[in-house]
């Protein structure tokens, strides 16, 4: 009979990726020991980052199979631990590229993150069930995205992404819960139900800060920031920590919302931000000839591209326009969003067409080193 070695149960634990880190345990210092026991029975030593691990059952799970496909193993025993201080401090330096204190990877030079602020200038034109939609869309695709809800006081994306879990705390780091494989951080996972935020600008300011700069958020592909309505702090300090960031503005059709609207992109000419483009939300209701009602009237999200070209001197496409669709509010109300619960409806076919449109541009030079030097 052929027993297993150290080499063969370690290069199969190679295979098991930390469900919140998303990298080898093996890689991660994870695996303390690995135990040959008579007759083939392995008994694998696993230290976790905390010991209130939320997804402890997935690891043991996965460590047990992973194992069990060894030729020569016929049971498998798993030993959790909890990973010493010296362990998490080398995990940290790890995680940030050997620096111990935090830093914004986005605002690093060389960074390829796209980083896509989703504005408007007024509440309800539908900015957080776009932000989710268009995050889900995008890992759908392939692509590896973060959501960071920058609402501090209306936050509602861990609702409408079913993101329920807490963060994970690795003494001053903090690892996003992951909901349909987005990464994705609020301050509503640290408030109790109800609870308000009543904080001035220089906290606010602070919370975005430590969302940005203590969480660790992997390589991404993309980064979207649900903002808050209007030109205010949040929005300040986007542009102050993510120069590198791009707008995209959110409007109804009415006049009166696109009027508003255009105040959120206009702030690019003081932020130095581009405007990516103009989505057009709650276009037209399609009734049951196939026929649209136009419920908002029409042409707002064309205004407001044609008036933040004139403004910014460059060209603001109209990205895509949603239309009205009862699958979309109920999607958002249950925590799976529509491209996922209903992906052949008009809406989500829609905001899947804008995440495509949005991933295909490319990204900026703002905060990009380019290898050149003066002569």
């Amino acid at each position: 009979m052929t027993l297993p070695t150290t080499e063969s149960v370690r290069a199969a634990l190679d295979t098991v990726i930390d469900p919140e880190i998303r990298r080898p345990i093996t890689e991660l210092g994870m695996v303390r020991e690995i135990e040959l026991l008579p007759e083939g029975a392995v008994r694998a030593h696993i230290d976790l980052t905390t010991a209130g691990c939320p997804l402890k059952a997935t690891i043991v799970s996965e460590v047990t199979e992973a194992v069990s496909q060894v030729e020569g193993v016929t049971s498998v025993q798993v030993e959790m631990g909890v990973m010493s201080p010296e362990q998490r401090v080398r995990l940290k330096k790890q995680l940030r590229g050997g620096e111990g204190d935090p830093v914004i990877p986005f605002a690093q030079p060389g960074n390829l993150t796209k980083v896509f602020a989703i504005a408007s200038g007024k509440g309800g034109v539908g900015k957080s069930s776009l932000t989710a939609n268009l995050a889900v869309a995008m890992a759908r695709d392939g692509l590896r995205v973060g959501v960071v809800d920058a609402d501090i006081y209306g936050f509602s994306i861990p609702g409408m992404l079913g993101a329920r879990s807490m963060p994970t705390k690795v003494d001053d780091m903090l690892l996003p819960p992951i909901a349909h494989d987005v990464k994705v951080v609020s301050i509503g996972m640290f408030v109790q139900p109800g609870q308000p935020v009543v904080w001035r600008g220089p906290m606010l300011h602070r919370a975005l800060q430590q969302f940005l700069g203590d969480v660790f958020w992997g390589d991404l592909d993309v980064l979207l920031l649900d903002l808050p309505p209007g030109t205010g702090d949040i929005a300040i300090s986007v542009a102050q920590l993510l120069p590198g960031s791009e707008i995209l503005v959110v409007t109804t059709p009415q006049q009166a919302a696109a009027e508003v609207a255009e105040r959120a992109g206009s702030i690019a000419r003081q932020t130095q931000q581009g405007v990516v483009g103009v989505v057009e939300n709650m276009s037209w209701l399609v009734q049951p000839d196939g026929s649209r009602l136009e419920v908002f009237g029409s042409g707002g999200g064309e205004q407001v591209a044609s008036s933040l070209s004139k403004t910014l001197g460059t060209t603001v496409p109209l990205v895509g326009q949603v239309p009205l669709d009862i699958a979309l509010r109920e999607a958002g109300d249950t925590g799976v969003p529509v491209v996922l619960s209903a992906p052949e409806s008009d809406a989500a076919r829609a905001l899947v067409d804008i995440s495509r449109a949005l991933v295909a541009k490319e990204r900026g030079l703002a905060g990009r080193k380019l290898n050149i030097t003066p002569v």
